[in-house]
């Protein structure tokens, strides 16, 4: 005698649960040919999970920082293809790479202060900015200091010192450099919960066309107004990056002491 199915409620599957965040997306495209030898070939001699991770964050961040003029969310392979990209863009070709070598990883988006990008632009009351979340040791390690690569990194700290600023151009001035994969690493130096630039955690998306298509999102962001907002702003933080590279190339002048 067949025993009925339970008609109960069932339990829910646990969001934490690592196994729910290795899929594909249209975005991630993980059947992507090219997406995957780029994956593999970033973690053919890696002998531990964690040296996958590096390898991958390491390619992610040397991704020079931009703020392209775009219409449309990119998928992590155009990302590759145009050698730049913004927060979004990067974020993407993170947690792709991150799941085509079985890791698995996500994004949780924070709702940040327009303070923040003091330096950068001018008049924006709030910015939207992906923390990656990647599985390592049986654990969420969370950074999103995969955004800037280190030029960009170097003279924004350089201006913030010399302003007098402990924040702009996206950072703290004492906000972590790198991920070292062996716990959290922040922009602005401390964890989005005691973070005061922070303003909302707006939850763990796949992508950015995921949070695109929430609730939270529609709800405050109308999505062609948005694009619009930021792809004004885009030739201005455009060209302050631009800027910020060619200080980088270029060394602080040096200091001489006169003997008495």
């Amino acid at each position: 005698m067949e025993t009925p199915a339970s008609t109960g409620p069932q339990p829910r599957p646990d969001p934490d649960a690592p196994s729910g965040w290795l899929a594909s997306t249209s975005l991630l495209d993980l059947e992507d040919t090219k997406l995957r030898l780029r994956a593999h070939a970033l973690t053919q001699l890696c002998k531990s999970e964690r040296e996958k991770a590096l390898a991958i964050y390491g390619f992610v961040k040397r991704i020079p920082f931009a703020k392209p003029l775009k219409m449309r969310l990119r998928t992590a392979r155009e990302v590759i293809a145009a050698g730049r990209g913004d927060a979004d863009d990067k974020s993407t070709v993170l947690i792709a790479l991150m799941r085509a070598v079985e890791i698995p990883a996500r994004i949780r988006y924070i709702e940040l202060r327009g303070e923040i990008l003091r330096g950068l632009t001018t008049g924006v009351a709030s910015a939207v900015r992906p923390v990656a979340e990647i599985w390592l040791n049986g654990t969420w390690m969370r950074t999103d200091t995969y955004i800037f690569d280190a030029a960009y990194m170097a003279a924004a700290r350089r201006r913030l010192q010399d302003s007098g600023w402990d924040w702009g151009y996206g950072i703290h001035r004492e906000g972590h450099m790198i991920w070292t994969a062996a716990g959290d690493a922040w922009l602005g130096g401390m964890p989005t919960a005691s973070d005061p630039m922070v303003m909302n955690d707006m939850g763990v998306f796949s992508d950015p066309m995921q949070l695109a298509a929430s609730p939270i999102w529609r709800a405050s962001y109308p999505r062609l107004a948005r694009a619009v907002q930021w792809n004004v702003l885009a030739p201005m933080m455009e060209r302050v990056v631009r800027e910020l590279r060619e200080e980088a190339r270029t060394p602080p002048p040096a200091v001489t002491t006169r003997r008495a």
